[in-house]
C-alpha cells in the first residue's frame, strides 16, 4: 500500500497577501520547510529547516477549517522554498476544493505547471532562475537588499517577457531600502526598462502575519 503523500510544513495560517500583484487579497498561507538558499536578508529563516511532516489531506483539512472563518479563494504555498518539495498532490487537492494556488519561489527549481500563479523572486548573487519560468511566471519580485544594483535589475528584466511585471520589493519596508527602490526605479526608467514598479510589504504595515 502506497504511503499517503506528506510535506514538511512550518505553519498554515489565514492572512492577506501582502506582496506583489495579488496584494490585499484574502489568502490562506501554507509555509513549507526547507530552502536551498540562505539569503542574509531572509525574513522567514525559521523555515530553512525543521517542520512537521504533515499528510497532504491534513493540510487540505486545515485550509478548509481556516476558510470557514476567513473566506479566501486563494492558497499561497510559500517557504522556505516550496518547490524544494513535491507539491503536486497538494496543488491537485486544493484545486479539487475549488481553490486557486499561488506559489512563491526563488525560481531555482522547475515550475509546477498545475499552479495558477507563480511569483518568482530571483536571489543574489547570480539571480538565476529555471528557464521554465520564462513562460510560467505571472510576476517577478526582487528584494531590494544592500547588494542589489541596477545591472542586476537589467539582467532579471531581460530574463522574462516584457509583459511580466518586475516588482522592486523593499527589504522589510526599511527606509533605506524604500529609497533605494525608488532610485532603482528611476534608473530603470532612464535605461528604458519596461514593466518595472515598486511596492511595499502591506502585511507588515497592517501588523499581519
Amino acid at each position: 500500500m502506497r504511503r499517503p503523500p506528506t510535506l514538511k510544513t512550518i505553519e498554515i495560517f489565514a492572512s492577506v497577501q501582502g506582496e506583489g500583484l495579488r496584494q490585499g487579497e484574502p489568502t490562506i498561507f501554507v509555509r513549507l520547510a526547507g530552502c536551498n538558499l540562505r539569503c542574509s536578508f531572509c525574513d522567514t529563516k525559521k523555515a530553512w529547516r525543521g517542520g512537521r511532516e504533515l499528510a497532504v489531506e491534513k493540510i487540505v483539512g486545515e485550509v478548509a477549517r481556516l476558510r470557514r472563518g476567513f473566506p479566501a479563494a486563494w492558497v499561497c504555498l510559500t517557504g522556505g522554498e516550496p518547490l524544494a518539495q513535491d507539491v503536486r498532490a497538494l496543488v491537485l487537492r486544493l484545486h479539487d476544493g475549488g481553490l486557486k494556488v499561488q506559489i512563491e519561489t526563488n525560481g531555482t527549481f522547475p515550475p509546477d505547471p498545475r499552479a495558477d500563479w507563480h511569483t518568482v523572486s530571483p536571489k543574489p548573487p547570480d539571480y538565476d532562475v529555471h528557464p521554465g519560468f520564462r513562460k510560467r511566471a505571472r510576476e517577478v519580485k526582487v528584494v531590494v537588499c544592500r547588494g542589489l544594483h541596477l545591472d542586476n535589475v537589467r539582467s532579471v528584466r531581460a530574463a522574462f517577457p516584457p509583459a511580466v511585471p518586475l516588482i522592486l520589493q523593499p527589504q522589510s519596508n526599511a527606509a533605506w531600502s524604500m529609497k533605494k527602490a525608488l532610485d532603482l526605479l528611476e534608473g530603470a526608467g532612464r535605461s528604458g526598462l519596461a514593466g518595472v514598479r515598486i511596492s511595499v510589504q502591506l502585511h507588515k504595515i497592517y501588523g499581519l502575519r
